[in-house]
């Protein structure tokens, strides 16, 4: 009603800083990313260009607190690093999110001392991280794993393999969940932090893969590998309860990801139907094309508003955060792949040919449906919290 002082309105938006930080990445990705994005897919290396770019900018590791030598950026934030940089370039918008991913377990359940050792030379961009919790025999059913931690006096002694790792070839801390009391199940799991030169650790091949080729992606292997007693994140035996409150918040970022890669679809589509000409119009004139534009960028719009809803849920620590983080993942990474399909078909033969980028797109946005939990493990995360209520 007109004359109502609804404090409501200036509270459901972006903050100015917020809004400024947005902006500012989306520059740095147009002019720093964009350009590389097609050639980093090609040739499946791990941009260390960008990542320099986004170190010079403080936008590679935008989370880690400020007295660890990071900006000190909240969930919506973060989000939105990741959504501005996936929307030129998948690939690289894993930066920032896998460092996140990495050192969420040690800010829930780590030592100082060993918070000091992983974010301080990862605020610098010294070093980058990764997380180790699947197994080929372990992926969404977690507490099946079977890699082993004993101690051995002030050490622990690690044996086991852990796939799909993002990153392991290019990290220098990996975050590692292994059993430390196999009788225990998922009480028996615990995580630690190993560095890439401890001794008894070594990475694998990259795999071959769909989408997001460049970020290396590899097997991690522990024999014998040896590490300090303090490198354990938290109690014995708590591992498995840190991994999921990390799922908790990250698969924010892998909504913002995919709200990322759907927008930089949706931004190509309205730029070639408008060029492109049929029957003496363009393309974009057809009624059946506006209401797939219209479509697309309606349920972008609404997995952007429930991946930023629940950014705000997961910096007030709200209780209902479970749910909404795998409401945030699951319904943005199937908008993505939905839109990004549609992208393609708006292009026509031309958008299954390499000259444009909505086929990277498409294929890099698939993967955003599977890691950090499948969709499917999502919905029974989500039916789970309805029924406890």
């Amino acid at each position: 009603m007109r004359g109502m002082n609804n404090p409501g309105f200036d509270a459901y938006r972006l903050s100015d800083e917020h809004a400024m930080l947005r902006d500012t990445v989306r520059q740095l990705a147009s002019d720093k990313i964009a350009p590389r994005a097609a050639d980093i897919d090609a040739t499946a290396e791990f941009p260390w260009d960008v990542y320099d770019a986004l170190v010079k900018a403080d936008l590679h590791a935008a989370h880690v607190p400020e007295e660890y030598g990071g900006p000190g950026a909240d969930a919506i934030a973060t989000c939105l690093v990741i959504e501005e940089i996936a929307r030129v370039c998948a690939s690289s918008s894993l930066i920032p999110g896998v460092n996140k991913l990495a050192t969420v377990p040690l800010l829930l359940a780590g030592s100082d001392e060993l918070k000091r050792e992983v974010m301080e030379p990862m605020a610098r961009g010294e070093a980058m991280g990764s997380y180790a919790l699947s197994e080929r025999e372990a992926g969404s059913d977690t507490a099946s794993m079977k890699s082993r931690a004993v101690r051995d006096g002030d050490e622990w002694v690690l044996n086991g393999t852990k796939c799909w790792i993002t990153g392991a070839s290019v990290a220098t801390y990996f975050t590692v969940m292994a059993k430390t009391d196999p009788g225990a199940g998922a009480r028996g799991v615990s995580a630690f932090v190993v560095h890439k030169d401890d001794p008894g650790f070594s990475v694998g091949t990259p795999e071959r893969k769909l989408g997001i080729k460049g970020s290396p992606t590899c097997e991690i292997y522990f024999e014998n590998c040896r590490i300090p007693g303090h490198r354990i994140v938290g109690e014995p035996g708590t591992g498995l309860k840190t991994a999921l409150r990390t799922l908790d918040h990250t698969r924010l970022t892998i909504g913002a990801q995919a709200v990322g890669i759907a927008q930089g679809a949706i931004d190509a589509a309205l730029a070639y139907t408008q060029e492109r000409q049929q029957f003496g119009q363009p393309v974009s004139e057809f009624q059946g094309v506006q209401f797939m534009l219209a479509d697309m960028a309606m349920n972008v719009e609404a997995a952007r508003q429930l991946m930023y809803a629940a950014a705000a849920k997961a910096e007030r620590g709200e209780r209902d955060l479970t749910f909404i983080s795998a409401a945030a993942k699951c319904f943005a990474s199937d908008v993505a792949m939905s839109v990004t399909t549609d992208a393609v078909q708006l292009f026509g033969g031309y958008g299954y040919t390499k000259d444009f980028p909505v086929e990277r797109m498409m294929r890099d946005a698939k993967i955003t449906q599977i890691y950090e939990g499948t969709n499917q493990i999502q919905r029974m995360v989500m039916a789970r919290q309805l029924l406890k209520r």
